[in-house]
């Protein structure tokens, strides 16, 4: 499960990269700054959220079914939020009714806040 975590911050960080540059410069010209500063927060907190896996992976203070808890509330909750924020902000180019995804982005950062509300109930229960 860890090489899982791993691979999937890995692939998170990678991503957010390629999300930045392209809003930073593809995007710029297309979207209003608020636009932009909306799909820049959703870039924010993917990235977090892969440092955070780095560290849910390579820790050793976790168990195997706390480790694998957090990351599926953590991976669901960066596609939830993160995603849709990507998908509401490019809508004009898209065509994606922002209707049906609106209110995906606080169930994604709900599942977010459950990750690290679950961490620290984790290590706090520790002996």
């Amino acid at each position: 499960m860890e090489k899982k975590i791993l691979l999937a911050a890995c692939t998170l960080g990678f991503l957010a990269i390629i999300f930045g540059a392209f809003g930073a410069h593809a995007l710029k010209k297309i979207l209003s700054i608020e636009q932009l500063n909306s799909f820049e927060t959703g870039v924010k907190y993917q990235m977090y959220h892969a440092l955070f896996l780095l560290f849910i992976g390579t820790t050793q203070i976790l168990t195997l079914k706390e480790k694998t808890i957090i990351f599926y509330l953590t991976l669901i909750g960066v596609l939830f939020f993160s995603g849709s924020i990507y998908v509401l902000t490019t809508n004009g180019l898209t065509g994606v009714k922002s209707k049906l995804i609106g209110p995906v982005t606080p169930i994604g950062g709900l599942l977010l806040i459950l990750s690290w509300g679950y961490l620290f109930y984790a290590i706090f229960s520790k002996k």
